[in-house]
């Protein structure tokens, strides 16, 4: 009953109750990390559930200063948690001086407090991070309170809390008692799968601006609500490293200005300060750069903040200590201290300087001249679909064109000219709040100031879409609007057929639902023309005479293309007007294939989690896991596809009675889709046909080259994410959905020759790449080399996807290679 409600003589007592609670609670001395959690802080490692419950008690203990938002939710259910913490005037007035802040983006504002935003263990098995939080928040709510005078500082205990607790869960599983600083002890030593990824095995800290895992799409809302003045991403590296921070190496963003170059520098050194006085070492300027755009310091600094990492010596190896090359004992405690300090100090900084941050963050949102106002792209409506998608989860604005032409850069051909346009064409302009982030992710190809980089340097969305596009000088007319949809007349009960097209992952969803269904379904091997509409191989082909036994293939037929906004064309005959008949043996029928993917070593996490979310969450399509330890044991007879995912040390597990075993399985009807680093175990002279392409060119001689330069050379036989322009023989039903060129994310060295016959997609004379980073020894041995392929063997196929379609989840354009491979090539 409310309070209201109670009868007058009721509520002075039962209020004063209530006041002298509230009073008494907040009389109470706040407790420290230890006090509440029952041991010494370092001495254990928390669970996620006991971060959450302090968390929890600052909020009930402090609600004047500490505020909670649950944010979301883990793929295995666990909280996401936001704290804002300020003084209690701040937290009162916390709407309106968010409110204030995001003026700052669009004009004038009278914004005056600094926003800094922490977060922590984005790496599960970076685990100091999260009990760092801990320590870190205490310690503003008690002696270092006077640094949120005229800050709000909003803290992600544990960005990823999945990984974090399988860490924690290992660790106490194994660690000795008490536990052993030999880094050799099982306790320092985790299994495959360790506690660094998410659930999908995605390393989240590459996910930021691709938002293909459930944390980011969750997280990226609340970022944008807050838009803060600085970002610090909490890291561990080698237990033998000293402590990293900011200002970062190059190479740096051409977009970064001089004051988040500046900024960095006095946060680094105000670090430094602490860390003199304790005698810590550290680093700087080394290792970690401002380039690729999906960090947790690249993305924020791209949206006008100072995203910084900082990294500590320690990470899954380190457990509660270890003994490191030089002698010295690591311990958590220490690792604690380090993370505690910088994070004080990022915040004492941030306070010292408030009215700085403000200004310069309103400055980083006035209008700027880029070459490129406008990128311009055009293609297949679902592509185009997925890409507006993505954006609308950045807040990026866009519009579709009302001009008939426009000039600029075009990506086709790496060179100026012009290109027609109409109300179905996607602009994006630099002129906008995020335009520095659409310059970034939509630019031809990233201005690279030292190719020592530390992750891939290529990725523009053009590409990654598979989409026409241009990018041009000047501002292309838009009108607002969104991507049509799809409406279904009820199917005609009579047709004899219904026909869908194949050429993106929105089909591949509505087959893969089909054949869950139990429904039939065909595609053709050849285009065709009917009705007086031409038709394109692998177009899907339904028809009533092969679900005459399913009673509700219609109801089915109609459901799943009003969920997957697909256009069913009925047709009363099979009789085609040019190409084949729907009875030919051109016409196929799609098998329900049964499908194995290889996991656990050799395998690598991060691939297989590529393909384990691909098929879950973007293709929806049931797969059997079948880890290696025991694989050589398992009857491949029960499956139709077996899926090996890129790794090292395949020879392990491919030995000579293993080889036969696949060899086999292929001829007698089975397909192997080998990836990356699998193909060299199962190929290579004595496996099936492949072969590694030989560098003629090669020099035999050894030159001398100083030590100093020794990096440098290697990166000449190095690639490193470099976007290429491939061939493709759309007649391939690898291919099929396909135009004659695709641009590959290209992430290694690795090649081979030509097939002798199912080249599918490939690399000619030309191997200079389109954007990125390439050396030029590796340059070399790209010539007329193997992208996709797939080989015949007796009655089954091996298809090679040398480069990664399914690249971190973002690379779009490649995943219908990956469905073909399932459901086209057979």
């Amino acid at each position: 009953m409310a309070l209201s409600q109670l009868d007058p003589a009721m509520k002075k007592p039962l209020l004063l109750f209530h006041l002298l609670f509230v009073f008494l609670l907040s009389a109470q001395q706040i407790q420290s990390p230890s006090e509440f959690l029952g041991y010494e802080l370092g001495s254990q490692f928390s669970r996620h559930h006991q971060v959450v419950d302090y968390y929890e008690y600052l909020a009930q203990i402090a609600p004047e200063r500490v505020k909670l938002k649950e944010y979301g939710r883990t793929n295995e259910g666990r909280k996401l948690l936001l704290a804002y913490v300020s003084n209690a005037s701040n937290i009162a007035n916390l709407e309106s001086i968010r409110t204030e802040h995001l003026k700052s983006t669009s004009g004038d504002s009278e914004a005056d407090k600094a926003i800094v935003w922490l977060s922590y263990n984005v790496h599960g098995n970076e685990s100091v991070s999260t009990e760092a939080s801990m320590q870190t928040i205490y310690e503003l709510l008690t002696s270092k309170k006077a640094y949120l005078e005229n800050t709000v500082l909003i803290m992600d205990p544990c960005i990823n809390p999945d990984g974090r607790d399988r860490y924690v869960n290992f660790y106490n599983q194994f660690k000795n008692s008490p536990n052993n600083v030999d880094p050799n002890s099982k306790e320092h030593r985790e299994g495959w799968w360790s506690g660094r990824s998410n659930h999908y095995m995605f390393d989240l800290n590459r996910d930021w601006a691709w938002l293909t895992q459930v944390e980011s799409q969750q997280r990226i809302q609340m970022y944008n609500q807050w838009m803060p003045h600085i970002h610090v991403d909490f890291h561990e590296q080698s237990y033998n490293s000293p402590y990293y921070f900011a200002p970062a190496a190059e190479p740096y963003h051409e977009v970064i200005t001089d004051f988040q170059r500046e900024f960095q520098e006095t946060v680094g050194r105000n670090n430094a300060f602490y860390f003199d006085r304790e005698g810590w070492f550290y680093f700087t300027k080394e290792r970690f750069d401002l380039f690729y755009p999906s960090y947790g310091d690249t993305y924020p600094t791209y949206n006008g903040a100072i995203g910084m990492t900082y990294e500590q010596g320690g990470g899954g190896r380190a457990g509660l200590g270890v003994i490191t090359a030089n002698g010295d004992t690591l311990t958590l405690k220490d690792r604690i201290a380090h993370h505690r300090t910088t994070g004080l100090s990022t915040v004492e900084v941030a306070s010292q300087n408030a009215t700085r941050l403000n200004a310069e963050f309103q400055k980083f949102y006035r209008p700027k001249n880029y070459k490129y106002k406008s990128y311009v792209l055009k293609g297949n409506a679902d592509k185009i679909n997925a890409l507006t998608n993505l954006l609308d989860k950045h807040e990026v604005a866009y519009g579709f064109a009302t001009g008939a032409s426009a000039k600029g850069y075009r990506y086709s051909s790496s060179r100026n000219g012009s290109m027609a346009i109409d109300g179905k064409t996607l602009v994006v302009s630099t002129n906008q709040k995020k335009g520095t982030l659409v310059k970034v992710l939509f630019e031809p190809n990233a201005k690279l100031s030292d190719s020592l980089t530390y992750d891939i340097t290529a990725w523009s969305l053009p590409h990654a879409y598979g989409l026409e596009a241009l990018a041009s000088e000047g501002i292309v007319r838009a009108a607002s609007g969104t991507s049509a949809s799809v409406s279904n007349d009820p199917l005609e009960k009579n047709a004899y057929a219904f026909l869908a097209e194949w050429n993106s992952m929105k089909d591949a969803r509505f087959l893969a639902e089909l054949l869950k269904a139990g429904v039939k379904v065909r595609h053709a091997i050849k285009p065709f023309r009917l009705e007086g509409k031409k038709y394109e191989r692998g177009t899907l082909i339904i028809t009533r005479g092969d679900n005459t036994q399913k009673k509700d293939f219609l109801s089915i037929l109609q459901k799943q293309a009003e969920t997957h906004n697909k256009v069913l064309t009925g047709t009363q005959t099979g009789f085609v007007e040019n190409g084949k008949d729907f009875g030919s043996g051109y016409v196929r029928m799609i098998p329900k294939v049964k499908v194995g993917i290889v996991t656990g070593e050799p395998t690598s996490t991060l691939r297989y989690g590529e393909i384990w979310h691909f098929m879950e969450q973007q293709l929806g399509y049931p797969f059997a896991a079948l880890d290696a330890k025991y694989l050589k044991g398992v009857d491949l007879n029960k499956y139709d596809v077996l899926v090996m995912p890129g790794g090292y040390g395949y020879r392990d597990l491919v030995d000579k009675d293993f080889l036969e075993k696949l060899k086999s399985w292929v001829s007698s009807g089975g397909r192997l889709i080998a990836m990356g680093g699998a193909i060299r175990s199962i190929g290579v002279d004595e496996g099936f046909n492949i072969k590694t392409r030989k560098n003629e060119a090669e020099a035999s001689d050894t030159e001398v080259v100083p030590y100093e330069s020794t990096p440098r050379e290697r990166m000449k036989n190095q690639i490193t994410g470099a976007i290429f322009k491939a061939q493709v023989d759309p007649t391939h039903p690898l291919a099929f959905g396909y135009g004659d060129t695709y641009f590959t994310l290209k992430l290694g060295a690795d090649t081979y020759e030509y097939l002798n016959s199912g080249t599918a997609v490939y690399l000619d004379g030309d191997t200079k790449p389109v954007a990125g980073f390439a050396g030029s020894e590796a340059q070399k041995k790209l010539d007329k080399t193997l992208i996709f392929g797939v080989e015949n063997r007796g009655r089954g196929q091996v298809v090679y996807l040398v480069d990664n379609p399914l690249f971190r989840g973002f690379w779009e354009n490649g995943k219908l290679f990956f469905a073909n491979a399932l459901f086209m090539v057979n």
